[in-house]
């Protein structure tokens, strides 16, 4: 299949790097150092130019594409790219959005702006954030199954009564499964992922990924960190983030305050979120954070308009009091200096796009995608049919198959959740979620 991409920035790569294996791939920016740096990166071709332009997409191809995915910065371009792509071609279109008036114009008008996919960056930041609060010693929360299953990724302080057990010491819960361990170098990266088997000892630094049932993660979350639990939860900046997250928070009965500085944006973010307190303020201002008892929040989540302001709400908070902070971070090579000076979770807009508009490309193979640790792994979730390695077939027996590095962590089977052990036989039409290591993704994807 022939995929245009249109904007090589991170999200754009991202996407492009997970497709070139099994598709032709073209990728297109009005950027040449960024079409340069693809091509000797990506096995993709790379053409400079704008993806607005009829002569552009002319020359990408598009009569023969399938897909066209528009991923640049600008709200605007991509939603013109993908409308003129509809007056050349009844190709499939993706446009990625931040501004949620174009999400909601376009929920609300079925085939308005000739685009087939929306995907909303700033709604499904606040998602991704609302997730983490809702558990709150996980550093990423996604979603499997319909909900059924959750995947968490929980970094062991030296204080938590995991830190020092093995794996077999720490697996309590029947509905869960220890997918991974990510082990840190000395700058906080990952430097090596671990198939955890029984012996394997969790320890203090290590970053742990589970995969199961809500109650059993929750449960394990508990024994990470027994006192964490979220109660006052703190917004810093009415962005449009900032104001989806308070929304969601609504909507799960947490109850929150939102500072915002500009009059006019928080008499608007009052009238619209009912259940929350909107103070209007600076979040830098240090007397007014000790008047709003900062040392009695739980978590500060910061959502303003640059990551240098996010850094330095957050960093203020913790250290006038607030346990844990929460960044929003734009700049993928800023997330590993936020969370080593500080800032607990960093979470990047344009990485949970990519996971979003990456599960549409691969609707195939897969019903759900989460990318981790900058497309180091992920976990998929995956629909059995008669063609797959695990149809019909007891796990133990169908892993043989597989290349190392993969790992099943959960099934559900018409909505109901089944512990995957050696001996389950997987059905036909089972749901199963998989921890995959990037550099066996594409075998695996083959035979799953």
């Amino acid at each position: 299949m022939r995929v245009i991409v249109i904007g090589a920035g991170e999200v754009g790569s991202s996407v492009a790097a997970s497709l070139c294996d099994e598709h032709e791939v073209v990728v297109v920016d009005v950027d040449s150092d960024r079409v340069d740096a693809l091509t000797y990166d990506l096995d993709v071709l790379a053409i400079e130019g704008d993806g607005a332009a009829i002569e552009t997409l002319r020359d990408a191809g598009l009569e023969s594409a399938e897909l066209l995915i528009a991923v640049t910065d600008d709200d605007e371009t991509n939603i013109v790219s993908c409308g003129t792509a509809k007056t050349i071609d009844d190709v499939t279109t993706i446009a990625r959005v931040r501004n949620t008036k174009f999400l909601d114009t376009w929920q609300h008008a079925e085939g308005a702006l000739g685009v087939d996919v929306m995907v909303g960056t700033n709604l499904l930041t606040a998602r991704k954030i609302a997730s983490i609060i809702g558990l709150p010693a996980a550093r990423d929360v996604d979603s499997f199954a319909d909900g059924t299953i959750q995947m968490a990724e929980f970094e062991l302080a030296a204080d938590s009564p995991v830190a020092g057990q093995t794996v077999a010491e720490a697996d309590r819960f029947a509905d869960l499964t220890f997918a991974a361990v990510l082990c840190p170098d000395e700058d906080g990266d990952c430097e090596e992922i671990v198939i955890p088997r029984g012996d394997t000892v969790l320890e203090a630094g290590h970053e742990v990924i589970v995969i199961g049932t809500d109650e059993a993660v929750t449960a394990f979350s508990h024994d990470v960190a027994p006192d964490d639990d979220y109660h006052d939860v703190l917004l810093v900046g009415g962005s449009s983030v900032g104001h989806q997250t308070a929304r969601l928070l609504e909507e799960r009965g947490i109850r929150a305050r939102l500072i915002e500085r500009d009059p006019e944006r928080a008499q608007t973010l009052a009238e619209s979120l009912p259940k929350t307190t909107v103070l209007q303020a600076d979040a830098t201002d240090r007397d007014f954070l000790e008047r709003e008892h900062i040392d009695d929040v739980d978590v500060v989540v910061t959502t303003l308009e640059s990551d240098e302001q996010n850094l330095l709400a957050g960093l203020l908070a913790k250290r006038l009091g607030a346990d844990r902070a929460i960044a929003v971070v734009e700049d993928r090579s800023y997330v590993s200096l936020f969370e080593t000076v500080g800032i607990d979770v960093a979470v990047q807009p344009r990485e949970v796009a990519a996971e979003e508009i990456t599960r549409f490309t691969r609707e195939e193979h897969t019903e759900n995608v989460a990318i981790l640790e900058s497309d180091r792994a992920e976990v998929i979730e995956i629909e059995i049919d008669d063609d797959s390695v695990f149809a019909g077939r007891p796990i133990r027996e169908a892993a043989g198959d597989l290349p190392d590095g993969v790992v099943v962590g959960a099934i559900t089977r018409d909505g109901e959740f089944v512990r995957p052990r050696g001996d389950t036989v997987v059905e036909v039409g089972d749901h199963v979620v998989v921890f995959v290591e990037a550099d066996v993704l594409t075998d695996t994807l083959a035979q799953i």
